[in-house]
């Protein structure tokens, strides 16, 4: 499931690279129809210009796509803690789930299936969605595109610029994209923390923070700014997520369970 979110989140940043349609050179407006316009680009693009003239000053609207990084984060917080608590969970019952791989470790389709199976009943029996992991990296799928368009068709963003880079045209001495790298990287590892024996987590603790940089070498400036606060912020609350107290409670409602099926 998580292999899947990783795959639609590369079709989404390839979708930004390669948006050359006629509509991204037409300024958004509040006359702009169609739905991705009415309800996910103009709204962007109408919060970008509100909150950088109530900021005001030469670098409103760079803290304007700040502050809206953050507001964005704080809506999906409440999903953000689910993913977190549902991975510590999933954590926690690693054991079980290694016994059953060793348990049904032939490769044969019946096999697979079976153990497919055993693993979602597993997790159905403590309460893990792996779903859990995916939905807020669907939920900000279309606000990536959306925040590129509104970016690219807000006319009063043009020439404006925020420390020393044009919010609208990549960064040119490449400092962003390698920041963006970097804290995703972080960001990557703080979520993967106790599955480093993943192979399948192991790498993605790298492929990703290199195609975020990659991509971000290519896309306005802007974007990847808002790459790294959503990142920054999801350090933090990872931080107060994983005090001591939710892991262990996770672990030892886990171990319970676990118990309870010994005897």
């Amino acid at each position: 499931m998580k292999n899947k979110a990783w795959i639609l989140l590369t079709v989404v940043l390839v979708s930004i690279l390669l948006s050359g349609c006629a509509e991204i050179n037409e300024p958004v407006t509040k006359d702009s129809t169609g739905i991705w316009n009415e309800f996910i680009v103009y709204p962007l693009s109408w919060s970008m210009i509100k909150v950088a003239h109530l900021i005001g000053g030469p670098w409103g609207f760079g803290l304007s796509i700040i502050v809206i990084t953050i507001l964005i984060r704080m809506a999906i917080l409440p999903l953000m803690i689910k993913q977190m608590k549902s991975l510590k969970a999933t954590q926690a019952i690693q054991s079980e789930l290694a016994k059953l791989r060793e348990k049904y470790k032939s490769n044969d389709a019946l096999t697979q299936q079976k153990l497919q199976q055993e693993q979602i009943l597993l997790m159905q029996k403590y309460d893990i969605n792996p779903m859990a992991g995916c939905l807020p990296i669907l939920i900000q799928m279309p606000i990536l595109l959306g925040f590129y368009h509104a970016i690219m068709r807000t006319e009063e963003i043009k020439g404006n610029s925020f420390l020393w880079f044009d919010l609208a045209s990549p960064d040119p001495f490449f400092m962003l994209p390698i920041l963006a790298g970097i804290f995703t990287f972080v960001q990557q590892k703080v979520m993967t923390k106790g599955q480093e024996a993943n192979p399948q987590m192991a790498m993605m603790l790298w492929v990703m923070p290199i195609m975020i940089i990659i991509f971000s070498i290519y896309l306005p400036a802007a974007l990847p700014l808002y790459w790294i606060i959503g990142n920054i912020f999801s350090i933090v609350q990872s931080y107060f997520i994983n005090t001591p107290e939710v892991i262990s409670g996770k672990t030892e409602l886990a171990a319970g369970h676990m118990g309870g099926k010994k005897k």
